[in-house]
């Protein structure tokens, strides 16, 4: 078994026979806007916690 072969099998075993990936309920945007509040508050949360500086 060639590099070649072993790696277009890896590819086809990881796409698992499915065009795209992409699911349509899932917005990038609001995804990422969650993303970036989870982590706004995270940050907000230790700076409380971190009153020694």
């Amino acid at each position: 078994m060639s590099l070649h072969t072993a790696a277009h099998s890896l590819v086809s075993l990881a796409e698992g026979g499915q065009e795209g990936g992409n699911h349509n309920s899932l917005n990038p945007f609001l995804t990422g806007g969650g993303a970036l509040i989870v982590l706004l508050l995270l940050l907000w949360v230790v700076t409380r916690f971190n009153r020694d500086r």
